[in-house]
C-alpha cells in the first residue's frame, strides 16, 4: 500500500471537477473549500433538479460559504467545447489548474437485453470518453502547475480494474464505461509519470449515502447501510495533497487511504449501521 503522509492542504490551489452539484463530488468541493483552495465546477445542473438537489450555482455558494472560491460553469462534460471552455474559464480566473477532478458519471445497471443504447452511449460518454476528455484537455494546465512546483493530480472516481466475470456479467454496459475511465488512469499515469503529474483512481469501500442511491429502489435502506460522502472527501483531499511524483498509478479506496493516513476508527462515516453491517460496493 502507498504510504500516505500529512500533505500541506489545498489552500490557494485550483481544482477543476466535472459534476459537484451534490454527493460525492460536493463533499470533495467542499473539503477543499475548507483549505481556501479554488473549485472550478462543470456542470449541467444550471436549474433544480425534479427529484434531486442541488445546481452548480448553490454548490458554488457553499464551497465559499466553506471559506473557498468557487467557479460555477454551466456545461456538459460530453462537449469538446463545454470542457475547452471550462479549462479556459479555470485558468483565467485562477491562474491555472493544480487538479482535475474526474467525478461526473451516469449509471444504469441493466443487464444487455433489457439497456437502451441511448443509456449505453450516455454512460460511455460520460463516464470513459468525458473523465478522458476532461483530463487531456487540462493536461497544459497541469504541466504548468507541475512546472511551478506545485504538485498537480488527476483523480478519477473511479474503481480498480477487478477482472472477475461477475462484475461484467451483472451490467456489462456500465462495467465498460467505469472500467474506461479506471483505463484511463492506468494509462496516464504510466504516460505523465515523467511530467510529475499524480494519476489515481478513488472508489467507496462501502455504498455512499448519495441522492442517486436514495432515488433507487430501497435507496433509503441502501444507503442507511452506507457511509457519508465525507469518507470519499477526505480520502480525495489526502490523494490530492501528496508529492504527484511518489502516489500515482493507484487504484484506491477510500478506506485505503484513510488507514494509510493512520486513521483506524470509521465509525465518525457511518449512518447508523455497524461497522459489519455496511454494504461493500460493486468492482470490489
Amino acid at each position: 500500500m502507498t504510504r500516505i503522509t500529512p500533505g500541506r492542504g489545498l489552500a490557494g490551489r485550483t481544482l477543476l471537477m466535472s459534476g459537484g452539484s451534490r454527493g460525492i463530488g460536493l463533499a470533495i468541493a467542499l473539503r477543499a473549500g475548507q483549505d481556501g483552495a479554488n473549485v472550478a465546477l462543470l456542470a449541467k445542473t444550471a436549474e433544480p433538479h425534479a427529484k434531486l438537489t442541488g445546481t452548480v450555482y448553490t454548490a458554488a455558494e457553499q464551497i465559499e460559504a466553506a471559506g473557498g472560491k468557487a467557479l460555477p460553469i454551466v456545461g456538459d462534460v460530453r462537449s469538446d467545447e463545454d470542457v475547452a471552455r471550462a479549462v479556459a474559464a479555470a485558468v483565467a480566473r485562477f491562474g491555472g489548474i493544480d487538479a482535475v477532478v474526474n467525478n461526473a458519471s451516469a449509471i444504469d445497471l441493466s443487464r444487455t437485453d433489457a439497456l437502451d443504447m441511448k443509456r449505453y452511449d450516455l454512460m460511455q460518454d460520460i463516464n470513459a470518453r468525458g473523465a478522458f476528455l476532461l483530463s487531456k484537455t487540462a493536461l497544459p494546465a497541469l504541466r504548468a502547475s507541475a512546472a511551478a512546483g506545485r504538485g498537480p493530480h488527476i483523480l478519477t472516481l473511479s474503481p480498480p480494474l477487478n477482472l472477475d466475470p461477475r462484475w461484467a456479467g451483472r451490467h456489462l454496459a456500465y462495467t465498460m464505461s467505469k472500467y474506461g475511465m479506471s483505463l484511463t488512469t492506468l494509462g496516464l499515469a504510466h504516460e505523465l509519470r515523467g511530467d510529475g503529474i499524480g494519476v489515481n483512481s478513488l472508489w467507496p469501500a462501502t455504498l455512499i449515502d448519495t441522492a442517486a442511491i436514495r432515488a433507487m429502489p430501497d435507496g433509503d435502506a441502501l444507503a442507511s447501510a452506507g457511509r457519508s460522502p465525507r469518507i470519499v472527501a477526505d480520502a480525495a483531499h489526502a490523494v490530492l495533497t501528496q508529492d504527484p511524483r511518489e502516489v500515482t498509478g493507484n487504484f484506491f479506496t477510500d478506506e485505503e487511504v484513510l488507514r494509510a493516513a493512520g486513521l483506524t476508527d470509521f465509525s465518525a462515516y457511518s449512518l447508523g449501521a455497524p461497522e459489519d453491517g455496511l454494504v461493500p460496493d460493486i468492482f470490489l
